[in-house]
């Protein structure tokens, strides 16, 4: 039998499962990749609190569909994305590790040497659909600022547990652990 976890944000009601995802935690499983309706109703109220940016980077995969609806919101041209591996048609890519609360392994997160150079000198935010131990987001910082980018906000759909507490981040709706045990 599936546990499940009620969520509401941006007006719209999701029965999340809970998943194991170690010994001693679960979590309420959010995936935006084919969610259009969550995607276009929590975008617009996302947007509303970013400042002026020039670029918005995410990392491969779930934050893609928020980051290109921000950007269209934004009649923004191009977003960017920092890919989980060196692909071959990379020029000089920026590269950083990270271990996420998903993962549980060491990662790469590689940035396009072009999209590089469009960033130098230029304001950012990182979006991404869950800010959780903000490993990922760290990873993404430190390639931000390799590349000379000025970072100018952080952003997601959801904070998950201590996250939720944090003053750095924009975020519409907290989403809690699940410790499993004592």
């Amino acid at each position: 039998m599936q546990d499940y976890y009620t969520l509401n944000v941006a007006g719209v009601t999701r029965q999340l499962p809970i998943m194991q995802i170690s010994n001693d935690l679960a979590i309420a499983s959010f995936v935006i990749l084919g969610d259009c309706e969550i995607v276009t109703k929590a975008a617009p109220l996302i947007e509303k609190q970013l400042p002026s940016v020039d670029y918005i980077v995410t990392a491969e995969a779930k934050g893609i569909p928020l980051v290109h609806e921000l950007c269209r919101l934004r009649e923004l041209p191009y977003y960017i994305v920092a890919r989980k591996s060196i692909k071959p048609y990379m020029s000089h890519p920026l590269t950083d590790e990270v271990v996420s609360i998903t993962t549980q392994k060491a990662q790469t997160l590689c940035l396009d040497g072009k999209d590089a150079l469009l960033l130098n000198g230029k304001n950012v935010a990182i979006v991404d659909d869950v800010i959780s131990t903000g490993e990922s987001l760290q990873a993404i910082e430190r390639l931000v600022e390799k590349a000379g980018g000025n970072i100018v906000a952080k952003a997601a759909i959801l904070a998950e547990g201590d996250a939720a507490k944090r003053s750095d981040i924009i975020f519409l709706e907290e989403l809690p652990l699940f410790p499993i045990g004592g």
